[in-house]
């Protein structure tokens, strides 16, 4: 044979190798076109039929994640497996040996189990479910008569409390088992993998249409979370601490980026355990009331006028008035928190003193209808856009008022509610060069398919001047430095930027209540270049009148515990 000949027998055999290789593969995907998209839904009727129970009690989910401080994942939400403990009752002879020889195992309740147990002509009674599969197989092995075993699935929260109110949890709304609260709700598509999942997975979704593939609707997959697992850990045991101190009826608190809106804890105490959640006394401590509730923030919002003063050009820190302690507006009295009159006062003293007739000089020297612009300007007409439900829509019609007096009492927080969010956002201008920010707990959504999603953290409007948002971190560094617990607060090598807030609690008919108080905190550091912004408020505690007895400590104690755990270095 030919040179030539044997070249072109060669060139024959690769050929039909290649041929067959690639009918090979047609095979392949053909029979698992076949089993996934043609018969998909057969044999997940026949797994089906294999378990018999509950809608939902079966079900595959999206896993939700903390992020820490390195980038890692720290699970927050996961599902568990384990077994249910069916039983038959026209096959058990004797209830009473039976629970006897169960409870080797497992902790039954005997009236309960012998009930069940006894229910003849009943095909299937669930005696006890998440049984680990470590007793499943003790159990299995011993064969008891009418007594099954079938593996089951359920979500699982192994922080417990750790960012419940944030993370939410999952229930039955009729028959559909899904989120109902938090991340769990806010984002139950995009968690939910259905049954039909499991037979119609990537081949079916390239048959049937890459239109689907692409259709973000329908895309399924893991949450993960800006929320670091012990920065949170930390705020919920100064808040549980606080609680406690005080007998409050609730305090919460944020910790968030304010340069990007990346929100690193938020709690709130009450809480309850998101997998034990249906053993709580009062459904309320579902809601995130830091998303869900509106408040009268009270004296916090004095560095907002403050600022829209100095970025209006009417003030600076120099500017002076006559405090004559009282003033009176459209008939209205309008009081310092003591009645006292002061004299010459600066605007610094302003702040440092929290005087409420020297931001209500601050408003007039504006006019109404700029100071109501500026405070449209810092988002308190509108909603934060934190990805979370339930966000609570703010009482703000005071400023439409055609009176002075209400934006007088606006100007040091009284007089209108919003959620402490939306001033999270507003008080984040001040120290960030003027920028409203968007709060968001998402860092990442990371698809099924392979596709990502990524919370772009990009600074929004400008709505103060740089100049301004420099000026006013200056002055609320004097007021930690100098005025907050006679400078207590301070730390020696860096800066601080905070103010206090007290606002009366409003009663039925509008009236405020003389004894009940809402306590408000908030800061920022390193003031100048600031990585954290923390806010705290404590409704109603006992005992102490103003919120630098009641927040100032715990503010102190996140601040040292952040400084450290972050490893900031001075800045002064």
């Amino acid at each position: 044979m030919s040179p030539r000949s044997k070249r072109t027998k060669e060139k024959d055999r690769i050929v039909w190798i290649k041929a067959g290789f690639l009918f090979l593969i047609l095979c392949i995907v053909g029979r698992l076109y076949m089993l996934q998209v043609i018969n998909g839904d057969l044999y997940s009727d026949k797994a089906s039929q294999q378990y018999v129970g509950k809608p939902g009690t079966s079900f595959d989910r999206g896993s939700i994640f903390f992020t820490t401080k390195q980038g890692n994942d720290f699970s927050a939400a996961s599902l568990s497996n384990g077994y249910i403990l069916a039983l038959k009752p026209d096959d058990i002879s004797n209830p009473e040996r039976l629970y006897d020889q169960l409870s080797e195992d497992l902790e039954l309740d005997r009236e309960q189990f012998i009930d069940k147990a006894s229910k003849k002509g009943d095909p299937y009674e669930e005696a006890m479910k998440k049984i680990p599969e470590e007793t499943a197989q003790r159990i299995a092995k011993k064969k008891y008569k009418g007594v099954s075993l079938h593996p089951e699935k359920w979500r699982y929260y192994p922080g417990k409390t750790l960012g419940s109110q944030t993370i939410g949890f999952m229930s039955y709304v009729e028959d559909s088992y899904e989120g109902a609260y938090g991340v769990e709700r806010q984002y139950n598509k995009i968690l939910a993998s259905p049954t039909d999942r499991l037979y119609v997975n990537f081949f079916a979704e390239v048959f049937s249409g890459i239109k689907q593939v692409a259709d973000v609707e329908k895309r399924t997959g893991d949450i993960h979370l800006t929320i670091e697992p012990t920065v949170q850990m930390n705020l919920e045991k100064v808040l549980e601490d606080t609680r406690k101190e005080w007998n409050s009826k609730m305090v919460a608190g944020v910790i968030i980026n304010p340069q990007n809106g990346e929100i690193y804890a938020m709690a709130a105490n009450p809480t309850f355990d998101s997998n034990e959640f249906n053993t709580v006394e009062n459904p309320e401590v579902y809601n995130n009331p830091l998303v869900s509730r509106v408040f009268e923030m009270g004296s916090i919002i004095k560095p907002l006028t403050i600022a829209a003063g100095i970025d209006a050009g009417v003030i600076n820190a120099g500017t002076t008035y006559d405090d004559t302690g009282t003033i009176t507006l459209d008939g209205k009295k309008i009081s310092n928190y003591d009645g006292k009159a002061r004299g010459i006062q600066s605007m610094q003293d302003v702040l440092n003193k929290s005087l409420n007739t020297g931001v209500s000089f601050v408003m007039r020297q504006m006019g109404t209808k700029p100071f109501a612009h500026y405070f449209e300007e810092f988002g308190m007409r509108e909603l934060s856009g934190i990805d979370l439900p339930h966000e609570g829509v703010g009482l703000t019609d005071n400023f439409d008022s055609p009176r002075r007096v209400e934006y007088a009492t606006a100007s040091f927080g009284q007089g209108f509610a919003v959620n402490p969010l939306v001033t999270v956002r507003a008080l984040s201008t001040l120290g960030n060069g003027g920028y409203l920010i968007r709060p968001h707990v998402t860092k990442s959504i990371d698809y099924d398919l392979g596709l990502s999603d990524i919370t772009k953290n990009e600074k929004g409007k400008q709505v103060l001047k740089k100049e301004t948002s420099e000026e006013i971190t200056r002055m609320l560094i004097e007021v930690v430095d100098e005025a907050l617990v006679g400078g207590a607060a301070s730390l020696d090598r860096w800066t601080i930027a905070a103010k206090t807030g007290t606002a009366q609690i409003a009663g039925p008919g509008g009236k405020y209540y003389q004894d009940r108080y809402l306590h408000t905190f908030f800061g920022y550091f390193p003031a100048y270049d600031p990585q954290f912004l923390v806010f705290l408020m404590n409704d109603q505690p006992e005992g102490a009148e103003y919120a630098s007895q009641t927040l100032t400590n715990p503010f102190r104690e996140i601040t040292k515990f952040l400084l450290n755990y972050y490893e900031i270095p001075p800045d002064r």
